[in-house]
């Protein structure tokens, strides 16, 4: 009987107990959880909206305009992933009850081993679901446009710029997202000047909004022959990818539109002629560039839809900016408001100043291990 009152469960080095009252205790947190999940998201509803939406699929003329076809696609799909989500979790919920019934009936220790792995793992899935739900802003469903931008440091910052790169490339890859390298333009010993990202993917804006800032990094330079510590800085900008829904005014007088040779990591070239497009808007200064297409006309159009989206996203900003002053928030954008350390030496750590969020395991970070970051910037936001 004692035997059975206890469950190891281990991950890596660490062994966590659960106690036959805790299972139930976690249960009975995940029924509430479930009838606040189904209050509201107004599942009826959702259910009901599938429904519209696969009826006019079978229009004839469902497939006239891609664009629009697509949208719905989306929007349905979107929709079914929320409700068939639930379900899972409120099957795996029930299984969980029946299996905690069971055993106290006629008690069984690897039952209880395996009731607490599922129970511990189905926690973690509400969660993972508990953060979807949080990503209800009008833009967060959207494709991202992630820019980095080193600070001064010259060589040393690029190469900061190039490990963060990385670091979103695999966060993305873990994700399922897709990434495109929309503009690059290399350092001239290592690194990137500067590079903007395309990264393709539901609610790829809702979470990525949380790395929006100035990223710091300490460490013992590989440029430096005296092996000095270096402190380098990094700004990251992430706005959603809009559609031609929104209206901005762009007047064709205001733009200075300007092309140039393509080329990819290392400075080679992409191609020998002038495809590539920088377009900026004179009166904000705003710059956007695009050299994915070898088509000219392609990536102009690609630039101009950055451009709209950046337009409209400090159109945003600036209304923000004007409500935070009536509120009376401070907002320093400078390099000395990073929202993120990394630190290599004298010791591992990589901590959010936002959150206090912190992690020992600075390779895991730069391997695209940054979802617990995002997590509880999320759930810092939306309390």
């Amino acid at each position: 009987m004692k035997e059975a009152s206890r469950s190891p469960l281990s991950y890596g080095k660490v062994t966590y107990t659960m106690e036959i009252s805790d299972i139930r205790n976690e249960l009975e947190a995940m029924a509430k959880r479930l009838e606040n999940y189904r209050q509201s998201l107004n599942l009826t509803e959702k259910q009901a909206r599938i429904a519209e939406l696969e009826n006019e699929m079978t229009y004839p003329d469902f497939w006239d305009s891609q664009e629009k076809a697509q949208k719905v696609i989306d929007e349905s799909n979107a929709l079914k992933a929320m409700v068939d989500k639930y379900q899972e979790l409120a099957d795996g919920h029930e299984d969980g009850e029946v299996t905690l019934e069971l055993i106290k009936e006629e008690p069984d220790a690897e039952m209880q081993d395996e009731l607490a792995e599922m129970v511990t793992a189905l926690k973690a899935d509400f969660d993972a679901f508990e953060l979807e739900i949080l990503l209800n802003g009008p833009y967060d469903a959207n494709n991202a446009i992630l820019e980095l931008h080193p600070g001064a440091g010259g060589t040393e910052s690029q190469d900061w710029a190039s490990m963060l790169l990385r670091m979103y490339q695999r966060f993305a890859d873990k994700q399922g997202w897709k990434v495109e390298t929309v503009d690059y333009l290399p350092g001239e010993e290592a690194g990137v000047k500067s590079v903007t990202l395309r990264i393709v993917g539901h609610n790829a804006y809702g979470y990525l909004k949380a790395e929006k800032g100035i990223h710091r990094l300490v460490r013992i330079s590989p440029f430096d022959s005296s092996g000095r510590r270096h402190t380098s800085f990094v700004s990251c900008d992430v706005m959603p990818e809009f559609d031609d829904d929104i209206e901005v005014d762009i007047k064709t007088e205001d733009l200075r539109i300007d092309t140039y040779r393509a080329s990819g990591a290392g400075g080679q070239h992409i191609n020998t002629t002038d495809s590539a497009v920088r377009i900026t808007h004179v009166p904000t200064g705003v710059v956007v560039s695009c050299q994915t297409e070898r088509s000219q006309i392609k990536n102009r159009e690609s630039a101009m839809k950055m451009l709209k989206a950046k337009l409209y996203q400090r159109e945003l900003d600036e209304q923000q900016r004007k409500l935070d002053e009536i509120r009376g928030e401070k907002t320093d954008i400078g390099w000395g408001s990073q929202i993120r350390s990394y630190v290599f030496h004298p010791y591992a750590m990589v901590k959010d100043h936002r959150t206090s969020y912190e992690v020992g395991n600075t390779s895991g970070v730069m391997d695209g291990d940054i979802m617990g970051f995002i997590d509880a910037y999320l759930r810092k936001t939306n309390m």
